[in-house]
């Protein structure tokens, strides 16, 4: 029982149920390249591409709550996450870090050439996130091109050569995470400033922060009709472009600069959601 809860802490840790935002567009990426290429289905492949998603987001996300404890400790509302509470000790934190990044370049050097020589590239990418917000409001915009990685990613990992189809999904994944990451950083607003924290809702105040993340999810909508015409789709990919979309401009009906009481709702439920349709209509219609 000890060592289920222990788990259950670390995963807690990593935010792992958060997965679900990037991983649907890591497949995207793996099933275009099958389809795009003359190579064939291989799970050991699929299996070293989804562990590869595993290791570089637990090493992020448990790297980031490592950087920010003292921070976290201060905030009323982070002060109950696991390092400032003590269930996980800082150094526990940091071995899990470290162990994450082992695996993702082990696991890398297992898929390809190309895929282990960028490998610390991407760790740069994912765990340098965790620094920007003592410099920069572009914070968000840095988080989303860590999770950018995964549908070009997936597509190297399979064919071993860049193309234009997976870095356009490459790019929604860019704005849409950084649309919403802004949401989620409004609750820290008043925190952010006084410590002299940056973010956009720090920068702007909630309300033109709100129409910043706007901006983005409209550019993240555009890119989602611009793939799917590049790349000739038929109506089950429109459905489901239609179904993300619709819950990308839902979210913003949720949240309002004096009531963020469903922040939560607007960023994981909603958010997961969308990113889950979007990649099974677009698998079934890669597959078709």
């Amino acid at each position: 029982m000890a060592v289920i809860k222990k788990i259950n802490n670390f995963l807690s840790l990593i935010k792992f149920s958060h997965t679900i935002f990037a991983m649907p567009f890591a497949i995207i990426g793996f099933l275009l390249a099958l389809q795009n290429t003359s190579h064939s289905f291989s799970l050991k492949l699929f299996v070293c591409v989804i562990l590869c998603m595993v290791f570089a987001r637990s090493a992020a996300m448990a790297f980031n709550r490592y950087i920010d404890r003292h921070f976290d400790a201060l905030n009323p509302r982070t002060k109950v996450r696991e390092i400032p509470a003590g269930i996980i000790q800082e150094k526990s934190a940091l071995w899990f870090v470290i162990v994450c990044c082992v695996l993702f370049m082990l696991t890398t050097y297992f898929i390809n050439s190309i895929c282990f020589y960028l490998s610390p590239i991407a760790l740069a990418v994912v765990l340098g996130y965790s620094y920007t917000k003592r410099f920069t409001a572009l914070c968000h915009i840095v988080l989303g091109i860590g999770l950018s990685l995964a549908p070009i990613g997936a597509y190297l990992a399979v064919s071993g050569e860049f193309s234009l189809l997976p870095l356009l999904y490459s790019l929604v994944v860019l704005f849409w995470v950084s649309g919403f990451d802004i949401i989620y950083a409004l609750q820290d607003e008043e925190f952010d400033r006084s410590q002299h924290l940056k973010s956009i809702p720090e920068l702007l105040g909630k309300t033109k922060a709100l129409r910043f993340s706007e901006v983005l999810h409209v550019f993240t909508a555009a890119l989602v009709i611009v793939a799917g015409l590049y790349a000739g789709f038929g109506m089950v990919y429109w459905a489901g472009a239609a179904v993300f979309c619709g819950l990308l401009f839902y979210q913003h009906s949720l949240v309002r600069p004096n009531d963020l009481s469903r922040v939560t709702l607007a960023f994981a439920t909603t958010n997961g959601i969308a990113s889950v349709v979007f990649a099974v209509f677009t698998c079934i219609e890669i597959l078709m």
